[in-house]
């Protein structure tokens, strides 16, 4: 096991809330953009719109940071991207395992943004052998039984788990006895963790079929909402019979 990490959790010791949390990856999104156009100041509901918050909830989640502006003035983007980055723990390199190199493991992989973000990709770990030695991203992939050296070897403190749902548990355990302390769960299963060991999960699916929740109440708003066709006008006639209702023909007569 590797020696001589630390493992803060900056923001908690610090008291911010966990959903000021959430949302700092958010803000900091929006002013990158804005830093890649050299715009020097924003103002809080040019940011909260940005990113997609109100402008409140901003203003309330960078007093946690102890930064609140100037009247007048706004925000200065490069100070609050760094302050945010600092918050986050991005101003450090923290180095990632991916665990599961198939489509989506190799997609992830290839994902120009973990660098520009302060992540960087130690290694990439299979259970088939026939993956071994293959380069994908620009790095060879190696076999699950050099798993616990690599992490050592790397001061990994952050897997990436995209193995099929049977194989995860097994690897998350093998994880965190390594000790992996944070883990961003793609593989659709919970995982089980110990105390002191965060779990972000990803399942696609299941963000797929929220949406289609919302598809299906929106169809049914609209079709509650449509105009109810006009009724078929009844013509009247002499000679026919009376229709299964007892009252309307259920042949019109020519």
């Amino acid at each position: 096991m590797a020696t001589g990490r630390t493992h803060r959790p900056a923001t908690r010791s610090r008291g911010i809330p966990e959903a000021t949390v959430a949302r700092l990856p958010l803000y900091l999104r929006a002013l990158t953009a804005l830093s890649e156009r050299s715009v020097p100041t924003v103002s809080s509901e040019e940011l909260a719109a940005a990113a997609g918050v109100n402008s409140a909830k901003l203003r309330k989640d960078f007093s946690y940071l102890g930064s609140y502006g100037t009247r007048g003035v706004g925000y200065d983007v490069e100070y609050l991207v760094y302050q945010i980055s600092r918050e986050l723990g991005l101003t450090q390199d923290w180095p990632v395992v991916i665990v599961g190199i198939g489509n989506l493991g190799a997609a992830l992989a290839n994902y120009g943004g973990f660098a520009s973000r302060g992540f960087r990709v130690a290694a990439l770990i299979d259970a088939d052998p026939s993956m071994a030695g293959k380069p994908v991203a620009g790095l060879p992939v190696k076999h699950t039984d050099e798993l616990e050296a690599i992490i050592e070897d790397n001061g990994v403190s952050i897997g990436v788990i995209a193995t099929p749902a049977g194989a995860a548990q097994q690897v998350c355990d093998r994880l965190v006895a390594a000790g992996v302390t944070s883990i961003l769960n793609f593989a659709p299963t919970v995982l089980s963790v110990p105390d002191g060991v965060d779990v972000r999960k990803v399942d696609l699916s299941i963000e797929l079929q929220i949406l289609a929740f919302h598809e299906q109440r929106k169809a049914g708003e609209e079709a509650m909402a449509a105009p109810a066709p006009p009724a078929p006008a009844v013509r009247g006639g002499t000679g026919g019979g009376k229709g299964p209702d007892g009252d309307v023909p259920a042949v019109m007569p020519a």
